[in-house]
């Protein structure tokens, strides 16, 4: 399978909210975490429920509740493991800030980071 995503993503876990209608047009709200950032877009893991391809949902990350990032963002691919449900989401307006204050925090956090330990033996 070609990959067909472009630029760095960052495997990295921030709480988020997801907003949206359903086909009746009732607002759903559901609470996740990132899978990935990256500077387009991100994979997220909603528990619950699961917006429909080509849907458009507005996107807050809460990592920073002081200060939180919201963004619209449209459903691109689903996966519907029902151990680990995900949504594939391409963001349509609000970029400038995803990049400052989303991505640009993925990479400071990832570089942070200590690597794992190993045992050699």
């Amino acid at each position: 399978m070609q990959e067909r995503r472009q630029g760095s993503r960052y495997v990295i876990s921030f709480p988020i909210r997801i907003k949206w209608k359903d086909e009746d047009g009732n607002e759903i709200v559901e609470d996740g975490l990132t899978e990935n950032v990256g500077l387009n877009g991100t994979l997220v893991y909603l528990p619950r429920k699961l917006p429909t391809v080509g849907s458009k949902v507005n996107l807050t990350v809460t990592e920073n509740n002081e200060d939180p990032v919201s963004v619209t963002a449209q459903v691109i691919r689903l996966e519907r493991n029902a151990a680990h449900p995900q949504a594939a989401l391409n963001l349509v307006d609000g970029m400038r800030n995803w990049k400052k204050k989303v991505f640009d925090l993925a990479a400071e956090t990832i570089a942070g980071q200590k690597p794992d330990e190993f045992d050699d033996w």
